[in-house]
């Protein structure tokens, strides 16, 4: 997930050459402009995507399974952040995006307190502008995480935030320096959960420096995006939230009202019926490393195992 809750776009990405991004138009695998799909229902839809790999591999889950059904696709990936390629959907730049509820719901209602995956999807729908329209949310989420060692866990019996009182040891959590002051961070562990804990900012939004502190003891949670592979290969546990403290984040398609037709609806409706969070982890190992997959490449395959057909 991305946006204002989270780093994962560079803070320097400027607006002109995100808009450099928006108007060179690539598969997001090494292609130049990219159309796919016989077009036998007369759609035609531009699918975006954020510049991050999640967010492409989600455009090409979407915009392939589009294709698949007959509808003309065009890509423009890695617009930009979320100010840049909600612009591109309103002057009709793009048509569809992939998008996270929570952090969507923050950008057009600051003031929400909505955190339940359907407390949040029905602000969402009230708070989106005339015009544009999300369509099913997926079980999938990438959101905000507080993970511990599995020493940790079987050491004080912790599994869930509200377990983190009967620790009797000084508490630290490694995190972007902007944990200290959101709501579902220091402030948020003690009004919420009554815990008492302090910051090791550590600028990497959950990347191999934070990584890296929790397995060596130098913080005792961390914060961890919940479909980072990084959580299943060290065996991190990811610390239940009863209360709700992080507001959901599940994926839905964000579409500009004009394009969802009868036939694009039941396509990524279907879609988002079958994506999962285990989904998404799977996925981005595939997209990482020395030898990964590009976007187009891995959701190739992840349509081939989860066939959409309306």
């Amino acid at each position: 997930m991305f946006g204002s809750t989270k780093g994962r776009i560079a803070a320097g990405v400027l607006a002109a050459g995100a808009l450099l991004a928006l108007s060179a138009c690539s598969s997001g695998g090494g292609g130049a402009f990219s159309t796919s799909g016989s077009s036998s229902s007369g759609d035609t839809v531009t699918v975006g995507s954020a510049a991050f790999g999640e967010s492409e591999i989600l455009m090409q889950v979407y915009g392939q399974a589009l294709a698949a059904n007959g509808i003309t696709v065009n890509y423009k990936p890695s617009i930009g952040q979320r100010d840049v390629y909600l612009k591109a959907l309103q002057d009709g730049s793009i048509d569809l995006v992939p998008e996270y509820s929570g952090n969507l719901l923050q950008f057009y209602d600051k003031n929400s307190t909505a955190s339940s995956s359907a407390d949040v999807y029905a602000a969402l729908n009230d708070a989106l502008p005339k015009g544009f329209e999300v369509l099913d949310q997926a079980k999938a989420q990438d959101a905000d995480s507080y993970n511990v060692t599995k020493e940790f866990s079987d050491k004080y019996g912790v599994t869930s935030l509200e377990d983190l009182k009967k620790v009797t040891v000084p508490l630290t959590v490694g995190a972007n320096p902007e944990f200290a002051t959101r709501p579902y961070g220091i402030p948020g562990l003690k009004s919420t959960y009554g815990v008492t804990a302090t910051l090791t900012p550590i600028s990497d939004s959950g990347g191999p420096l934070t990584v890296t502190a929790l397995k060596n003891g130098d913080v005792q949670l961390a914060d961890i995006y919940t479909t980072t592979p990084a959580i299943k290969d060290n065996g991190f546990v990811v610390l239940k939230d009863p209360k709700n403290l992080i507001a959901a984040q599940n994926i839905v398609p964000l579409i500009n009202t004009k394009k969802a037709s009868d036939k694009v609806k039941s396509v990524l409706n279907k879609v988002s019926a079958e994506l999962t969070t285990d989904d998404l982890i799977s996925m981005n190992a595939e997209n990482q490393g020395a030898s990964k997959t590009q976007p187009d490449a891995v959701a190739k395959k992840w349509l081939q195992e989860h066939p959409i057909k309306v």
